[in-house]
């Protein structure tokens, strides 16, 4: 009995040695590492991985048991976070579909993003099928979704989205807060502009009093917002972050201490006005193989087909002014995070809008980076992801792209993607 016994032992060794969850070990070789923090690169350095965690950074690391790649001559960076997005709003219709939004979000990956904030267009069924759940948690490929749930507008008022608030009164308006509090969103988005006129703004006692019982509820609101006048009220409202740039004129020295002083987070939106003024001609983008892959069907014929005769003069002083904003208010030390408001419509393409972002950042007089400190650190520090994402540090999940060249040398360099790895796994080599 005990010959058998010993037998039987024997014969289970090599089942009871394997472990399904054994620890998995990588080690990225000899890399210049820019961490997102906006330090100097740091040249011929290793990152040690173990699962979807960052255990090591720095020189000469040895492990047992890793996987190692060599990456000499390559740069590696955090992935990209873009803290203003929509999905569900292009593509096949109807387009907020479960497979429409899949699709969207692995377009992201591909390009290098792999956390986004949709900023207040979401529907019932992103919560109710635990879309959201599912993806935050990691059991669905493609960018993790963070979202400000349904945002609030004024009634018959843009965008025309049927989820939306649409609060006529203070009391309307706590009330509706109240309800999209119990779905935990990120944030909350409000619609503060006339675009361009004819179209009332909302009252500011209405937005003064979102904003207010959100922060009972401890959750941030951001702003759609257009015009210097209506950015002072909103900061002195206690409005946390502004998610498009002031576009109608210069902030003076004042304002823009205000906003640095109330700790408001700006996601100038660049790429929105750019697209804005690009198509009286062809855009050095147009055939872009990076740009092309960024597109919905049909869209490239319309574009090529479609140019504008002249440039609308408001638009034009528009993105000259957000250009000037985003240098002044970086320079008085306000967060720059970077957001495209891209998936609104089809010319603001999912992912290369991201890239485009952070070569107007350098337009506009940021380094490169700091344009990438904008696009991974800030970002995450605007959705409120900081203690997980954004950086490439120990203790940090490991999101992070290779590239093929140095983007601190040429912001154009972020689009030179080999592979794209989200919480320590390679999800994609680029969109080409």
């Amino acid at each position: 009995m005990k010959k058998s016994y010993f037998l039987l032992i024997i014969l289970l060794l090599p089942l009871l040695s394997f472990s399904p969850n054994k620890d998995v070990l990588l080690l990225l070789k000899d890399a210049t590492i820019i961490d997102g923090n906006g330090g100097k690169p740091l040249l011929h350095t290793d990152i040690l991985i173990k699962n979807d965690q960052i255990i090591d950074i720095g020189p000469n690391i040895k492990a047992v048991d890793a996987r190692v790649i060599n990456c000499n001559g390559k740069t590696i960076m955090p992935a990209i976070i873009s803290a203003h997005v929509h999905l569900g709003m292009i593509g096949p219709k109807p387009a907020y579909t479960r497979e429409n939004i899949l699709n969207q979000l692995k377009k992201y990956t591909d390009y290098g993003i792999t956390n986004v904030l949709v900023m207040g267009t979401d529907e019932p069924m992103l919560f109710e099928s635990g879309l959201r759940d599912s993806s935050i948690n990691g059991q669905l490929p493609g960018a993790r979704i963070f979202t400000a749930g349904y945002g609030f507008s004024i009634p018959n008022g843009p965008p025309s989205g049927k989820f939306l608030y649409r609060p006529t009164s203070q009391e309307h308006a706590i009330k509706a807060v109240d309800s999209l509090a119990t779905l935990h969103p990120d944030a909350i988005k409000i619609w503060v502009d006339n675009f361009g006129g004819g179209i009332p703004k909302m009252d500011s006692s209405i937005y003064s009093a979102i904003i207010k019982r959100a922060h009972d509820h401890n959750i941030r609101v951001a702003a759609h917002l257009y015009y210097v006048a209506d950015a002072e009220r909103l900061l002195n409202d206690g409005l946390d972050i502004m998610a498009h740039s002031i576009r109608d004129q210069v902030v003076n020295d004042v304002t823009a201490q205000q906003i640095k002083h109330h700790n408001i987070i700006y996601i100038p939106t660049l790429a929105l006005d750019k697209y804005a003024v690009a198509y009286t001609n062809l855009p050095p983008w147009i055939n872009d193989p990076f740009f092309l892959h960024s597109l919905e069907p049909g869209v490239y014929d319309f574009l090529v087909n479609n140019l504008q005769e002249q440039v609308n003069p408001r638009n034009q002083r528009a993105f000259e002014t957000a250009l000037k904003n985003v240098k002044k208010l970086h320079d008085a030390g306000v967060i720059i995070a970077l957001g495209t408001d891209s998936g609104a419509n089809n010319v603001r393409t999912q992912g290369f809008s991201e890239h485009l972002e952070m070569e107007l950042l350098v337009l506009a007089g940021l380094t490169p980076m700091e344009a990438i400190t904008a696009a991974t650190k800030n970002a995450a520090m605007a959705i409120g992801i900081q203690k997980k994402y954004g950086t490439l540090e120990k203790g940090k999940i490991a999101d992070l792209l290779i590239l093929n060249d140095n983007p601190s040398n040429n912001i154009i360099n972020t689009r030179k993607i080999s592979e794209v790895y989200k919480a320590g796994k390679l999800v994609s080599h680029g969109p080409l």
